[in-house]
């Protein structure tokens, strides 16, 4: 009963982070540009919104495929239909508590394909890594590429921030030592006494727990086609980042907009999904102002952040919630057996 009401106050928590942001950007607009976001939502070419589901489905069944790619290495080659249901509800799972879908992802693997967690989660940490270089290698070429659009933009929202965690960081250095100093005094006296532990039932399940997680994290160097891995990692991004642009012509407004605009809405509404848990709230805030470095009003931006959010969350829903159903007919002789 206790972990259910602590997720609900989680699940809570990040909502009304959400709802906070909606209503900070709400407030500040007249009756008469809410009727603007309203009729532009009316008008709104939702054929492109069809396109953008079709791209997004595909950036997923990608992302399945390499994980697959990872898994191999280590001695198991799951299903593409399964390890892409997986993938699925565990993006439907990220949308209630931050970081739950890794696991759940990987847990459906164990379930189903008798995959040890430990190993899996390994080489999830692997794919968000990957990612995460990707997604800095593709912020700087979209800085360095439009500078004179983005530096005052960057500097404000994204600089100016990390400088100031960065001096925080500095006045709490000693801590900072201090954490270093219990960290490496432990692993010192673990080394010096480990053989004293070897018999404890504890110290095997967790050793065993730390080599399975290494494992999984060694997958990415024994890849079979690296090339091919290499190749689908970048597509992934390729793929988010058509999806997003094709939101843009839903809009007559903003259907001029070039590669550039919609890069760096790729960009920073994916920052704002890291900030709040599914982007609700805010990322219709963001895109809005990144659309008015190239001159999209206020509304219009609103607007459009709003249609791109509903698509993205709409496939994950529904095809998270189709997941949940199918996964369970279509492995019967797993579950019975």
């Amino acid at each position: 009963m206790n972990k259910k009401i602590l997720s609900a106050l989680k699940i809570s928590f990040f909502l009304s982070i959400g709802i906070f942001f909606i209503w900070i950007f709400l407030r500040q607009l007249t009756p008469a540009q809410k009727l603007e976001i309203w009729e532009s939502f009316i008008h709104a070419n939702f054929a492109w919104l069809g396109v953008a589901l079709a791209i997004g489905f595909f950036s997923h069944l990608v992302r399945a495929m390499r994980w697959r790619m990872l898994l191999e290495p280590i001695g198991y080659r799951p299903g593409l239909v399964n390890t892409f249901l997986a993938v699925m509800i565990g993006y439907f799972a990220n949308m209630a508590l931050p970081r739950l879908g890794e696991v759940t992802r990987c847990g459906v693997l164990h379930r189903y394909e008798k995959i040890p967690m430990n190993k899996s989660i390994g080489t999830v940490i692997v794919e968000r890594s990957i990612d995460m270089v990707v997604f800095v290698t593709l912020f700087f070429i979209n800085f360095v590429i439009f500078f004179d659009k983005l530096e005052s933009y960057v500097d404000d929202k994204v600089f100016t921030p990390l400088s100031q965690k960065f001096r925080y960081l500095e006045d709490s250095s000693f801590y900072l030592t201090v954490l270093i100093s219990v960290f490496a005094l432990m692993t010192i006296l673990f080394f010096l006494f480990r053989n004293k532990f070897k018999g404890n039932s504890f110290y095997i399940k967790v050793r065993e727990l730390l080599l399975g997680f290494w494992h999984g994290l060694r997958s990415v160097t024994r890849i079979k086609n690296p090339l091919a891995f290499i190749f689908q990692s970048i597509l992934i991004w390729i793929l988010y980042f058509l999806m997003i642009y094709v939101c843009i012509f839903t809009l007559t407004e903003t259907s001029h907009l070039g590669i550039g605009a919609g890069l760096s809405m790729l960009i920073f509404g994916s920052i704002g999904i890291m900030i709040v848990q599914g982007g609700i709230g805010i990322y219709p805030v963001i895109i809005a102002e990144t659309l008015a470095i190239y001159g999209i009003q206020n509304t219009t931006g609103y607007a459009l952040g709003w249609l791109t959010w509903t698509a993205q969350t709409i496939l994950i829903v529904f095809v998270g919630i189709i997941s949940l159903i199918v996964l369970p007919i279509i492995n019967r002789k797993v579950i019975n057996g």
